[in-house]
């Protein structure tokens, strides 16, 4: 018997998922319109991005900050902030991490 109401229960979520799942598809297409416009508006406000994390400021805006940010207080440390180890350094030109081609030559 609790078989059949744990397989029961897995079909009942699966079904869900499915639901959600073209629901969401549906609702992409519908509010493609508001999407569009909301990246034009933080493109001419020239926005920066979203504040993910309070730790540390090169965490709260890594588009802003720079690679040196986290060993400013003590060149020789490890990162400390587990924020710091999730995010990838910021996307500078031609490669990532770099400063691109503002200051190549």
């Amino acid at each position: 018997m609790r078989h059949r109401v744990f397989i029961g229960f897995i079909i009942a979520e699966a079904v869900c998922l499915l639901f959600f799942y073209l629901f969401s598809l549906l609702e992409i297409e519908r509010r493609r319109p508001e999407v569009d416009a909301r990246r034009e508006l933080v493109r001419v406000l020239m926005l920066t991005d979203l504040a993910v994390w309070t730790e540390a400021r090169y965490t709260r805006h890594p588009s802003q900050a720079d690679l040196f940010s986290p060993f400013q207080d003590s060149p020789s440390s490890i990162e400390h902030f587990p924020a710091g180890s999730l995010i990838a350094p910021p996307w500078r030109g031609g490669r990532r991490g770099g400063y691109g081609h503002h200051f190549e030559r």
